[in-house]
């Protein structure tokens, strides 16, 4: 019986000398859809256009994408540029696929973000005293939901909010973002909030920072141990999400933390500011008996001072009044000459930045001469007010001139006089002083009418030698000293 006339199911065995036919390795068995598939694409796949690069070939399994010297990095969509992706093809109706024009990456333009930006929570610190000034600064910068508290401000803002409150407030000390809030009881819960905070998200782990606690009828008993421990928490962080730590740096650290107890409850803060805010970078010499620059401008403000308005210092030291006064004539951003912790974090625009930087640059007026004056019987006073002036490119804006204070004469017929004269912390016997106030006040009172007389003091019984009875006074604090700024409206032949 033949092979092909054997019933299905005989075996056929191998006559003996025959020899054996090598075996032929067979095609594995493929689907008739995939066949189809395969062929589609083949007849389906275009050119590429001219300019263009050709499709990404698919990659071998577990070659990245820098196997290749010469892999280019994938577009941000995903698919290869000018082509769209077999799940986005279209189907008529008779299956057959429909190519959707595409238009190359390069050439789409950008889609604008009309994300509405995210609310932060922002405090401003400033001197006592000053809340009600920067607070109304704030608003005119776009401040919502303001909150004046003691020795600073609450406000909320987008991000780019701090940018412009450290680039034009005159007032503020620092600006500081609130990261994290919440109760505790002990060391261990403050820790436990710094811990949960994604610090990692704000800055990188290479910043060296430094932390500060405030606290204010706190129950714990060490504050050097509870600032230990919130770095503890800020380190850990770090050292979960990328096993390094960033380093402690207490003298100059690129971010600040800082920190506010009360009796039970604590508040964290990322400081936006670095250098504390009246540290304008403009002033070279600081003087015998120096004024903050933000307590300067805060009096100025207090005053109702107008830059057209004359204005003179007879006892006028480094100029720190001087610089504050032609600053605010000639609309020069305070922050112009100086950086920010902003600019180290993670989440800068540093368009919005720049942009704003350019904007305030912009809208500075010429330099000019202004009615702005200020004198001081010591010479070396003088060359320190000349010296800061020159530095900050205002001395052709001021007039200094050498007098003694009870030798002055008004540089115009009405104006504002401001002054910080020695009060006993800073220069002199009690005797001298107690001497030279009534003498002062007899100056003003017979060549200053018609002005309006502002004078700082931390003793509040050397004003009272001046014999002349004060409209107003406002509680201030000069860094930790207490003191009263003396409003005179002076009229001619009166103490009153």
């Amino acid at each position: 019986m033949s092979d092909k006339s054997k019933p299905r199911g005989t075996l056929s065995v191998k006559k003996e000398g025959e020899q054996e036919k090598p075996r032929q390795s067979k095609r594995p068995a493929t689907s008739r859809r995939v066949n189809i598939e395969r062929d589609r694409s083949k007849k389906l796949a275009p050119k590429p256009e001219a300019g263009l690069p050709p499709p990404s070939l698919p990659r071998r399994a577990g070659e990245g994408p820098s196997s290749r010297r010469d892999a280019a990095p994938p577009p941000a969509s995903g698919e290869g540029a000018g082509f769209s992706s077999p799940a986005r093809r279209g189907r008529s109706g008779g299956g057959k696929e429909v190519r959707r024009p595409s238009t190359p990456a390069a050439q789409k333009p950008a889609k604008p973000d009309t994300r509405p930006q995210r609310i932060e929570q922002f405090f401003a610190t400033c001197p006592r005293g000053l809340e009600n000034v920067l607070a109304e600064e704030l608003l005119e910068l776009g401040a919502e939901n303001i909150e004046k508290t003691g020795g600073g401000v609450t406000f909320f803002g987008p991000m780019t909010l701090c940018y412009a409150a450290n680039l034009h407030s005159r007032l503020a000390t620092r600006i500081l973002l609130r990261v994290s809030a919440g109760k505790y009881q002990n060391e261990e819960d403050v820790y436990q909030g710094a811990l949960a905070v994604f610090w990692h998200k704000w800055f990188d782990v290479s910043r060296t920072i430094a932390v500060k606690v405030v606290a204010q009828d706190s129950q714990l008993k060490s504050l050097n141990f509870i600032t230990l421990r919130i770095k503890d928490g800020v380190c850990d962080r770090f050292r979960e999400e990328s096993g390094q730590r960033p380093s402690v740096q207490t003298l100059h650290p690129d971010i600040r933390i800082r920190a506010f107890l009360t009796r039970d409850r604590y508040t964290l803060y990322l400081d936006t500011s670095g250098e504390s805010l009246y540290k304008r970078g403009l002033r070279k010499q600081a003087g015998l008996a120096p004024i903050n620059e933000n307590l300067a401008a805060g009096i100025l403000k207090l005053s109702g001072w107008k830059p057209d308005e004359p204005l003179y210092d007879p006892m006028c030291g480094s100029g720190t009044f001087l610089m504050e006064a032609a600053q605010m004539a000639l609309n020069i951003a305070p922050g112009l000459g100086r950086d920010f912790a902003f600019e180290r974090m993670l989440r800068m625009d540093a368009k919005a930045w720049t942009r704003m930087k350019a904007e305030a640059e912009k809208a500075c007026q010429p330099l000019r001469p202004l009615p702005i004056y200020g004198s001081d019987v010591m010479g070396r006073s003088l060359r320190d007010a000349d010296s800061n002036l020159k530095a900050a490119g205002l001395r052709e804006a001021v007039t200094l001139s050498k007098a003694d204070i009870l030798d002055i004469e008004p540089p115009a017929e009405s104006g504002v006089l401001v002054m910080n004269p020695p009060y006993g912390v800073r220069l002199g016997e009690e005797e001298e002083l107690a001497a030279l106030y009534p003498k002062l006040g007899d100056v003003l009172k017979n060549r200053f009418a018609n002005w309006r007389a502002y004078i700082i003091s931390a003793d509040a019984n050397l004003p009272k030698l001046i014999h002349l009875a004060a409209s107003r006074k406002t509680p201030l604090f000069n860094g930790a000293l207490e003191c009263r700024l003396y409003e005179y409206k002076l009229v001619a032949g009166s103490n009153r």
